[in-house]
C-alpha cells in the first residue's frame, strides 16, 4: 500500500516512484515496437538490460537520495538508468537493420559494435551502482549477472576479436572520461544522462582515433568527419584549461590573452590540419568551396544570419528588461520557447533545400557554443562576466552546476537526427515509409511538440499525469501538433513518400510524446534519439 502523509494524500516519494515505473513501461513499451519490427540474437539481450537496468535504476535512486554516490549529480531528479541504457543498443539494431537491407556490410559491422558497446557501457554503470550499495543487493546481482552472461555470449558469437577490442577501447575512454567530467562538473548530469553524454564522445574519440591510425581505410562524406574533430577539440581545450585555471587565476586579462592564443594554436595548429588528412583539403578551402557551391546555399546562410541575429535581440531585450524591472525577473516558459521556435525556423529550411549545409552549420554552431560556454565559465575577457549576466536570466532547474547546458542541450536535439541519418545505408532517391521523416526528428520531438506541450500546458493546463508536473492537454496538444507538422513536411519536401504508415508515425509521436510528459531527464537529448529510432525502423 502506497504510504500516505497526514493529509490524506499519496506521499512525494510514492508519487515519483509511480512517474518513474510509468516512464520504465513508456520505454518497454518503445523497446517491444523496436523487436516487434526486427528480431535477432541481440533482441534477448535488449530486454535483458531492460529488466536489470529497471532493477539497477532503484538502486541508483537511494543512493542519490541518501547522498551515497561517489560524485554528485544534478539533484531533483532520478538516476535515469532505464531510459538512457536503451538508446544506444537500440540505435545499433535500427541501424544494423537499416544498413543490412541495403547491404552496406560494412556500417552493418559497425551498427553491430554500437549495439554491443552500448550495452557494455549499461552494464559498467550498474557494476557501479551495485558495488557501493550497502548491504549488496543480492537479487539485483543475480539479475545483472543474467543479463551480462547473456550480453557477453553473445559479443563472443557476433564479433571479431577486433571489433570486441573496440568495443574495449570505447569501454576504457568512458572510465577515464568519468573520472574527469564527473569530478570537474559536479551536479551538471544525472547518471543517465552523463551514460548518454559521456558515452557518445568516448565512441567518438575512439573512432576518430581509430581512424586517425588508418588512413588508408578512411572514406566517405568530408562532411561527416566535421563533428569528431570539433568534439575531440573542444574536449581537449576544456580539460586542458580546467586543469590549468585550477593553479592560475581565469579572470585577468593575461589569463584572458593566453586562453585565447592557445584556442587558436589548437584549432589552426592541430585541429585544421588533422581535419585535412581526413578530406584530403585545406579545411577552409574546403568550405569556401562548398559554401558557395549554390546560390541556395549563399541565400540559406544570410537567413540564418538574419535568425541569429533576431535571437540575439530577444536576449538583450528580456535583459533590459530585467534591468529596467526587478532583479528576480526571470524568462517565462513562454518566453524560453521562442527560441525553440527561432530554431524550428532555422532548420526547416536547411531540410528541405540542403542537409549537407545544415549538418556542417548545426557543428559549426555547436563549436561556437562550446566555445562561449567555456569563455563564460572561465570568465575570460572581455565577454566572460557578460555572458554570465546574459544567460542567467534564462536558467532551468535543471541548469544547477557550473554550466549552462540549455542551449547546447536545444542545438544537440535538433542535429543529432541529422548527424546520425544513415546516408551510406539509404536507397537511393525517396526514402520510404517513416524513415522519410527520420531528419526531422529533432523538429518534431523538441522544436514542435515539446514546445507546444509547455506553451499549451503552463497556459491552459489543468489536468495533471499523475506524479508529474505536465498537463493532459499539453501532451494531447503537442501530439497534434506535430502530426500538422508531418502534413507541412509532406507538402513541401518531395522526398518524403509515407506509403500508408500514418499509423506507425502517429502511434511512435504519441509514445515519444508520453516519454516527454514523465521524463525528468533533457527530453532535448532523449526525446529525438527515440522518435529517430522508431522512425527508422
Amino acid at each position: 500500500k502506497a504510504r500516505k502523509c497526514k493529509t490524506g494524500r499519496p506521499s512525494v516519494s510514492s508519487s515519483l516512484q509511480a512517474s518513474i515505473f510509468v516512464e520504465s513501461s513508456i520505454v518497454f513499451a518503445i523497446v517491444g515496437c523496436v523487436h516487434m519490427v526486427l528480431w535477432n540474437q541481440h533482441s534477448w539481450c535488449s530486454i535483458a538490460l531492460f529488466i536489470q537496468a529497471f532493477y539497477v535504476q532503484h538502486k541508483w535512486d537511494r543512493l542519490l537520495k541518501s547522498g551515497g554516490a561517489v560524485f554528485q549529480f544534478r539533484p531533483a531528479a532520478n538516476s535515469g538508468i532505464v531510459p538512457a541504457s536503451m538508446v544506444m543498443p537500440l540505435l545499433g539494431l535500427v541501424l544494423r537493420q537499416r544498413c543490412s537491407a541495403s547491404g552496406n556490410v560494412y556500417f552493418e559491422r559497425f551498427s553491430m559494435v554500437v549495439t554491443i558497446t552500448g550495452m557494455m557501457l549499461a552494464l559498467f554503470l550498474s557494476l557501479i551502482a551495485l558495488g557501493i550499495t550497502r548491504p549488496v543487493p543480492t537479487n539485483t546481482c543475480v539479475i545483472a549477472g543474467m543479463a551480462a552472461s547473456a550480453i557477453l555470449y553473445t559479443t563472443k558469437q557476433t564479433l571479431t576479436v577486433s571489433e570486441v577490442i573496440e568495443v574495449l577501447e570505447v569501454l576504457l575512454i568512458f572510465v577515464y572520461l568519468s573520472l574527469i567530467v564527473l569530478y570537474l562538473l559536479p551536479r551538471c548530469f544525472t547518471p543517465g544522462e552523463a551514460l548518454l553524454i559521456i558515452g557518445g564522445i568516448s565512441f567518438i574519440v575512439n573512432q576518430l582515433i581509430k581512424r586517425s591510425l588508418n588512413l588508408t581505410e578512411v572514406k566517405g562524406d568530408p562532411v561527416n568527419y566535421f563533428l569528431p574533430v570539433v568534439v575531440v577539440g573542444s574536449l581537449l581545450l576544456g580539460v586542458f584549461f580546467t586543469l590549468l585555471f585550477c593553479f592560475m587565476e581565469s579572470e585577468t586579462w593575461v589569463s584572458s590573452v593566453f586562453f585565447h592564443m592557445m584556442t587558436a594554436v589548437l584549432s589552426l595548429g592541430i585541429l585544421l590540419p588533422w581535419l585535412s588528412l581526413f578530406i584530403g583539403r585545406h579545411p577552409i578551402m574546403w568550405l569556401l568551396d562548398f559554401v558557395t557551391f549554390t546560390d541556395i546555399r549563399l541565400s540559406l546562410l544570410a537567413y540564418w544570419v538574419f535568425l541569429a541575429v533576431l535571437a540575439t535581440c530577444v536576449v538583450l531585450h528580456q535583459n533590459y528588461q530585467r534591468q529596467s524591472g526587478s532583479k528576480k525577473h526571470q524568462a517565462s516558459t513562454v518566453v524560453r520557447k521562442y527560441f525553440h521556435v527561432i530554431v524550428v525556423a532555422t532548420y526547416v529550411p536547411g531540410l528541405i533545400n540542403d542537409r549537407h549545409l545544415l549538418h556542417v552549420a548545426s557543428v559549426g554552431c555547436l563549436a561556437a557554443f562550446l566555445f562561449l560556454e567555456y569563455v563564460r565559465y572561465f570568465r575570460i575577457r572581455p565577454l566572460g562576466q557578460v555572458l554570465r549576466q546574459v544567460l542567467t536570466l534564462f536558467l532551468d532547474e535543471r541548469d544547477s552546476g557550473p554550466l549552462i547546458l540549455t542551449h547546447i542541450y536545444l542545438l544537440l536535439g535538433m542535429s543529432l537526427p541529422i548527424w546520425l541519418f544513415p546516408g551510406p545505408c539509404a536507397p537511393k532517391g525517396v526514402l520510404p515509409g517513416a524513415g522519410g521523416l527520420v531528419p526531422y526528428a529533432g523538429v518534431l520531438a523538441v522544436g514542435v511538440g515539446d514546445t507546444v506541450a509547455s506553451v499549451f500546458g503552463s497556459t491552459m493546463g489543468e489536468i495533471r499525469w499523475p506524479g508529474t508536473k505536465k498537463t493532459v492537454e499539453g501532451t494531447a496538444t503537442s501530439v497534434f501538433a506535430q502530426i500538422i507538422a508531418v502534413a507541412v513536411f509532406l507538402i513541401f519536401d518531395s522526398g518524403i513518400n509515407l506509403n500508408s504508415t500514418y499509423s506507425w508515425i502517429v502511434g511512435s509521436i504519441a509514445l515519444v510524446a508520453m516519454l516527454e510528459a514523465y521524463t525528468v531527464q533533457i527530453d532535448n537529448l532523449l526525446l529525438p534519439l527515440y522518435l529517430f529510432i522508431l522512425l527508422l525502423l
